[in-house]
């Protein structure tokens, strides 16, 4: 079990690597990074691109992936 569970870890810890890297680059910079957004919006996951929601699912997958190995040791 605890096999399986690492080697999904590592895959998508590998694919969350690349969905990183081949993201489209801001040209805001730092401005969004502390409350840049004046308007709060409740759909705001319908304005996430397809690689960013994958970016999130990934992290997500990994987060839970880590929980369960600590908890296997």
């Amino acid at each position: 079990m605890r096999a399986i569970l690492s080697v999904i870890h590592i895959v998508v810890s590998v694919m969350m690597i690349f969905a990183v890297l081949i993201q489209q680059r801001k040209q805001g910079g730092f401005s969004g990074v502390f409350g840049g957004g004046t308007q709060a919006d409740s759909g705001q996951w319908q304005r996430f691109t397809s690689l960013t929601k994958l970016t999130i699912i990934l992290a997500v997958i990994f987060m839970v992936t880590s929980f369960f190995i600590v908890f296997l040791n």
